[in-house]
């Protein structure tokens, strides 16, 4: 399962974000370090066409895609020197698949603490970097130590010093203008700074209407310094405190007629989820009939005996063949058998690159 780490200063937002994805109990009080062990949960993914899927199929089981979601304690300037509860926690997020900043833009008297998001962003930053360089530290002696004896780990020393020079200047890798090669060469270092990261901006109740206006100021921070790529950096502003109140409605209908009062659509927390999953080129498929309607997760690129390989190893071992049509087509035909009916079940075999929304049935014989 996917991994998402949340980082971000003393009352920001992040438990109350981790509660409003994962529907857990980590406390979020207006204090510092309320969180001090880190909570760890799963979200499903919202996906408006797997639940329209189980309404066509009649499915007595619907089953979403998820991500394990890590919330840590809140990070001071200073953590790397020992400062608040100092960086040892941050191991907790080493390895996670990307990293969620929860950068607050909200005034609240009762809650101490900045409310500029840049000012967040410049002290999670800084602090990630000195806990890489700390860590790169540890291990480039020992890198340049093994490569004088054997010459086929030269090219790792060399990143790792070259990493080193970048994160002493407080870097952040994902800014550094690296190529794809060398943050590849560097993923076995599990450092955090070379992860993708998703900026999530809370703003308060009463400043709904500023969210563009604060993500094009944190955008606009990341490209004026280097982070440019939409695949290594996104950003996303809510209302984390309205997100979070809205996903504690159990009543799906009530929910929905909470968000759409205050003109949030689907709400942030799905299209945050979305994005973090679209971050890490995951994509999904779907299977469909009367017993279970489900979202499976495949990497963008795979080929269809690698997706069925996602619901059991001998599909794709096995692999014959893909019946294949794509999901809002299906819907408005009406059900798997008519399209069959009406030959718009592609057959596709073992070269065919499965796309996001596909949904399928496999045929194989082991």
């Amino acid at each position: 399962m996917e991994r998402f780490g949340l980082v971000g200063l003393p009352n920001a937002g992040k438990s109350s974000l981790y509660n409003a994805l994962t529907g857990g109990g980590a406390l979020a009080a207006p204090y510092a370090f309320a969180t001090k062990d880190p909570n760890i949960g799963v979200s499903k993914v919202p996906d408006s066409r797997l639940d329209a899927l189980a309404l066509m199929s009649k499915t007595k089981s619907t089953i979403h895609a998820s991500v394990q979601v890590v919330d840590i304690g809140g990070l001071v300037e200073g953590a790397s020197k020992g400062e608040g509860l100092g960086n040892k926690f941050l191991a907790n997020i080493r390895e996670v698949d990307a990293i969620v900043y929860v950068l607050r833009a909200f005034e609240d008297d009762d809650v101490p603490g900045p409310s500029d998001p840049l000012e967040h962003l410049r002290v999670v930053e800084l602090e990630l970097a000195l806990a890489d360089l700390e860590t790169v530290e540890s291990r480039l002696a020992r890198a340049q130590k093994a490569a004088k004896s054997d010459k086929s780990l030269a090219d790792e020393a060399a990143l790792l010093t070259k990493a080193h020079a970048l994160l002493a200047e407080g870097t952040p890798l994902y800014r550094a203008g690296l190529k794809p090669e060398e943050r590849e060469g560097l993923a076995p270092q599990f450092l955090l700074t070379n992860r993708r990261v998703l900026a999530v901006v809370n703003v308060g109740e009463n400043d709904l209407d500023k969210i563009p206006e604060v993500e094009a100021r944190v955008r606009a921070e990341f490209a004026q310094h280097g982070a440019t790529n939409d695949d290594d950096v996104q950003v996303l502003g809510m209302c984390v405190q309205l997100e979070a109140e809205a996903a504690s409605i159990e009543n799906p209908e009530e929910r929905r007629e909470m968000l759409e009062g205050l003109g949030l659509g689907d709400g942030a927390l799905t299209r945050m989820v979305r994005t973090a999953y679209h971050l890490l080129g995951l994509r999904t498929f779907f299977t469909t009939g009367e017993k279970e309607t489900r979202a499976w997760t495949f990497n963008a690129g795979a080929k269809a005996p690698e997706c069925a390989g996602k619901i059991h190893s001998d599909l794709q071992r096995g692999f014959i063949r893909a019946e294949v049509i794509h999901w809002d087509e299906l819907l408005e035909i009406g059900s798997w058998q008519k399209a069959k009916e009406l030959g718009k079940i592609r057959a596709e075999g073992k070269d065919y690159e499965v796309v996001d929304g596909d949904t399928m049935e496999i045929r194989f014989n082991v």
